[in-house]
């Protein structure tokens, strides 16, 4: 491994990690950074599938009370019990519309221009939602309904939309369903466990002929590196929303995304030939 490989391997594990559980799309920035420090091909795919086990492993660790207490109450509480069926029914669409369209959706629209496209159409409704009244329901997690669940859980399949962000499409679906902003972000994390993992293992087992073990050191690398940055966006973004809106993030969406338009129409960077 040179020194540019576990560069490059750093650079990605940072973006995954700071950017997986924000409204910005992970897969958007990885596909862009990705592009531009040339970091590709099938070598990149494994890579990219292990690298998020590392920052979902962050929310594991930074949850994991709760995780504990839903398990071991499992058996008696109500609580644990309509908590658990609520991950269940939510995680249900994405793993249905995953399997159906997934390879579809990676052929066509793993790319730059569909990715900016995604970050500013994301910003906008993000705005909107902000600025609306919000009618709030569940104050908790535990005042969720199953409705409520199915009703995010429908709206996370939009993230299989590169740019649209898993986390932007939960978060905000939540509020505008009536769930608290807190609720809405500590859900998406939770609804980010089976889904991650789920596609993580489906994908790990469907491309393991790409898992090498001269890769394996750089994918230790990305693996660490997104662990450490993920703990640190999850703790910095619940303190954020305790006294702020998503609207920063909305406005950085925006901008990134219309700069990579930007830069794309005068041509500064051939996207285009990325979207080929």
């Amino acid at each position: 491994m040179d020194l540019w490989t576990a560069a490059q391997a750093t650079i990605l594990g940072v973006v995954e990690g700071l950017t997986e559980f924000l409204p910005i799309s992970s897969t958007g920035h990885q596909i862009i950074v990705a592009d531009l420090i040339d970091f590709g091909g099938e070598r990149a795919m494994a890579f990219n599938i292990i690298i998020q086990l590392g920052a979902i492993l962050a929310v594991v660790w930074e949850f994991r009370r709760k995780i504990f207490d839903v398990v071991t109450g499992l058996p008696r509480q109500r609580e644990a019990q309509r908590f658990t069926l609520n991950l269940i029914i939510a995680v249900l669409p994405a793993v249905v519309l995953g399997i159906m369209f997934a390879d579809l959706i990676h052929q066509y629209l793993f790319n730059p221009i569909t990715v900016a496209t995604a970050l500013v159409i994301g910003g906008v409704v993000m705005l909107w939602a902000e600025r609306r009244d919000h009618v709030v329901h569940a104050e908790t997690i535990d005042e969720m309904t199953w409705v409520d669940a199915l009703k995010v859980g429908c709206a996370q399949c939009l993230a299989m939309i590169p740019g649209t962000s898993r986390s932007g499409a939960t978060i905000i679906s939540g509020l505008l369903f009536g769930l608290s902003r807190k609720t809405a972000t500590e859900f998406s994390f939770f609804l980010a466990m089976p889904t991650m993992v789920g596609a993580a293992v489906y994908s790990g087992f469907k491309y393991r002929h790409l898992f090498q073990p001269e890769d394996f050191p750089v994918i230790g690398i990305g693996f660490v590196v997104s662990f450490i940055f993920a703990m640190i966006a999850v703790r910095g973004l619940l303190k954020f929303i305790a006294s702020h809106s998503y609207a920063a993030f909305a406005w950085y969406r925006i901008i990134f995304g219309l700069l990579i338009l930007a830069t794309w129409k005068i041509g500064w960077i051939d996207w285009a030939s990325a979207a080929a």
